[in-house]
């Protein structure tokens, strides 16, 4: 199922290319394709994915900024802060732009299964699929509003460029 949802993020991020310059095309994709790089078994050495991806990353020499897109998608602060890893994942600077709130909207509108859906969907997706007592949804719900906010600033940003949001 992984899998699948990555190749989701992929799809979507492609869907919104229009709004970044070639460059962040590229590291917009890159990070698509690898925010969850770090569920890979032989990776996870924290069991933290966001910072084991990270890890593995850096330690292949991708570049900096992609490291800290993959390490802070998603809200990635607040979970760290859950599993007592802020610290390790203070190494990569969480870039707060355009382009890091597209990919969190990417993650964020697919489902497991590859398909769209909408962000409270995902939200509830994600409760329902780790349980009331798991530390995934009591991070989850703290991230709630600013996951959401991520994803409403892309989808204005999609309106104002003429894109159809879906």
């Amino acid at each position: 199922m992984r899998w699948h949802h990555v190749q989701g993020v992929v799809r979507r991020s492609h869907s919104i290319s229009m709004l970044f310059s070639r460059q962040d095309q590229n590291i917009l994709f890159a990070a698509s394709a690898l925010h969850d790089v770090g569920y890979a078994p032989k990776l996870a050495g924290t069991g933290f994915h966001s910072l084991d991806g990270a890890r593995y990353l850096e330690r292949k020499g991708y570049s900096a900024r992609l490291c800290a897109l993959v390490a802070q998608h998603s809200c990635a602060y607040i979970e760290a802060r859950l599993r007592m890893y802020s610290v390790e994942l203070a190494h990569w600077v969480d870039e707060r732009t355009p382009l890091r709130d597209a990919l969190w909207w990417a993650d964020m509108t697919t489902g497991p299964d590859g398909n769209t859906v909408g962000v409270h969907e995902r939200i509830a997706e994600i409760r329902a699929r780790y349980g009331p007592e798991d530390l995934v949804t009591v991070f989850i719900r703290e991230a709630e509003p600013e996951l959401v906010a991520a994803v409403e600033r892309t989808e204005a940003r999609l309106r104002a460029a003429g894109v159809e949001v879906r």
